[in-house]
Order: C-alpha cells, then structure tokens, then sequence
C-alpha cells in the first residue's frame, strides 16, 4: 500500500480502470468525503502518472495500455475541438485525404462538414459515419478487421488498402510524444497503418494536444521530423519546439495568444 497515501486512492484508481473516467462528485458521495479530499487524491494518483485530470474527474493513465476511447473523448475536449477547427481551416476544397484513428482526428473530420470536394480515405468508422451523409464529400472506408473498442479498422488488409493511395494530405494523432520527437502508440497493427498513412501522402498534419507530451506508450510510429505541420493547443516543451524549428515543421498553437 505504499504506492497510496489511503486506501482510497486504491479504490478510486480500480473505479477509474473499470468504468474509464471517475467524477470529483461522485467519488465524494460514494466515500462520504469531501470534493476538495477527492480532489487532492485525483491529484496525488496524477502526480503518480497512474491518472489523467479531466474536466470534473479523472480518468486511467498508462504508459503500456491505452485509455479507453470514450474515457478519451474526456480529456482536453475543448483543446481538440480547436485544433480540429484549425487544421481543417489549413486542408483546402477539392483535396484527398487520409484520417487515423483517434479522437483529435475525428475532431478534424468534424470541422470539415461544410468542405466540398473532398476526397476521405479513412480506417476510422466513427469518421465515415460523421462526413458519409455530406453530399460534397466522398468517403472511402479502408478494408480489414475492425477492433470494437474504437472503430478502427487495423491489420495487413488495411495497410494494403491504404498502399493503393497518393493523397495531397494525412491527418494523423499519436498517442504520446516523446521530448526527442518520437511519436507513439499501443498497438503494432494501429501503427503500421499510421506507417502507411504517412508513407502515401504528400503532406503530413499531426493533430495532437499538450497531454500527450505527459504521457508514455510503447511502439514507434515515426518521427516529428517527418511530419510537415503540427497543430496543438500548446507547446511548453522548448526541446520540441526547437526540432519543429530545425526540422522545418510548421507549428500552429491554437492556445497560444500571439
């Protein structure tokens, strides 16, 4: 019990990795204490790394298993409704393109509604059926398994799907990013199709905000140096700022008041 200042942490954590995301109020009334005691054991457990804060609570923080997709649509909401907004404003009318998986992409699809002319390629089914029904958009979904936490269609089948393409631009998330510029994720499947997706396009937009900078995951997609733009709601990290510089990648900070 060590790992806990108080049993309590011990349970909350088991709540937060049964249901994904654990509220501030809830958790008072259930342990009969008050929010601001909550409040401080959410803090110590993502001090810890072992929780994400979210608006309201918290939710499951791993460096080996991924958050689970709904329990992530929670975590920095506003941040990556802004950044959906702020890449789509940089893709134009009548281009292609691939979109992963992920809740910041999704959030790229979403601003993209009112676009014309588009070509979608997508392994993402929550991303098909937002853009399927807008008449201006063509929406091509890639073969293969489809994993039923999230929609993502992942596999052989999907990476030789991808491989058929050459679009004009690839909207891609990470799971997490490493100060030396690595971009991660949980799942070998999932990243090779990232690898194809990035392979085939002829510009590449990362889309991803500042808590994945806090986060850790095991198998490398790629590099930041191979991506063209990076749309974030913030960059504290100086290291990666400067790589972005170096390595000619353009930054767009929609948090940041210039």
């Amino acid at each position: 019990m060590d790992q806990f200042s108080t049993p309590r942490q011990a349970e909350i954590l088991d709540t937060a990795r049964a249901l994904g995301r654990v509220s501030v109020d809830d958790l008072a009334a259930r342990f009969e204490v008050s929010p601001q005691t909550i409040r401080k054991d959410l803090n110590e457990l993502c001090d810890r790394k072992l929780m994400t804060r979210v608006h309201g609570g918290a939710v499951i923080a791993s460096g080996v298993e991924n958050v689970a997709y709904e329990a992530r649509r929670f975590i920095s909401q506003p941040e990556k409704r802004a950044i959906g907004e702020a890449a789509a404003k940089l893709i134009p009318n009548n281009a292609s393109l691939f979109i992963n998986i992920g809740t910041t992409t999704e959030e790229v699809a979403r601003a993209l509604m009112q676009h014309e002319g588009l070509l979608v390629i997508t392994n993402n089914l929550n991303v098909a059926t937002l853009l399927y029904r807008q008449p201006k958009i063509e929406v091509v979904v890639a073969g293969g398994p489809v994993r039923r936490a999230d929609g993502a269609l992942i596999g052989s089948a999907t990476v030789d799907f991808i491989t058929q393409f050459k679009v004009d631009y690839a909207v891609i998330g990470a799971s997490a990013i490493d100060d030396d510029g690595a971009l991660l994720d949980f799942d070998i499947r999932e990243v090779r199709v990232s690898r194809a997706i990035i392979d085939n396009a002829r510009q590449v937009m990362l889309v991803a905000d500042r808590m994945k900078l806090e986060r850790a995951a095991p198998i490398r997609i790629g590099h930041l140096g191979e991506v063209d733009v990076f749309v974030t709601d913030e960059l504290p990290s100086q290291t990666l700022r400067a790589l972005c510089k170096t390595e000619a990648v353009q930054l767009v900070e929609v948090g940041r008041q210039e």
